[in-house]
């Protein structure tokens, strides 16, 4: 049996496994893993990764993402973000750094620098006070 992953505050990584649907928005502090499918917006302090068998429809925002499977939503990852194997990507990518496989599809516009994912974390504060 696979052991969950550490993330150093004593906490495991969290798992929606194969099979499983979930449909709500996620906020966690530890690492995420998604191998079933996710309707709603996911929010981590930490890495969330999408497994080939992942859907995601909604936003994910956290530390590092490590996309294989289906993401229609905007990714922001304050450091890495990675874009790996038949991945499929639709919405925009905000990201620290970012690393794509050869055979990833993405489809979007890409932001990078550190500066950028906070930006983009602002503007859209500013822009709900300015609607208001």
């Amino acid at each position: 049996m696979q052991q969950p992953v550490s993330n150093g505050n004593g906490g495991g990584a969290t798992l929606i496994s194969a099979g499983t649907v979930l449909k709500g928005d996620i906020s966690s502090s530890s690492d995420l893993r998604i191998d079933g499918t996710v309707i709603g917006n996911i929010k981590s302090g930490s890495k969330i990764i999408v497994g080939s068998s992942g859907v995601v429809e909604g936003d994910i925002t956290g530390n590092q993402a490590d996309i294989t499977g289906k993401v229609s939503g905007n990714i922001r990852a304050k450091e890495l973000l990675q874009l790996r194997g038949e991945c499929l990507v639709t919405g925009n990518i905000y990201a620290g750094k970012l690393q794509v496989e050869p055979s990833a599809t993405f489809n979007g516009q890409c932001h990078m620098g550190a500066n950028i994912v906070e930006m983009s974390n602002n503007e859209s504060a500013v822009s709900v006070v300015a609607a208001q």
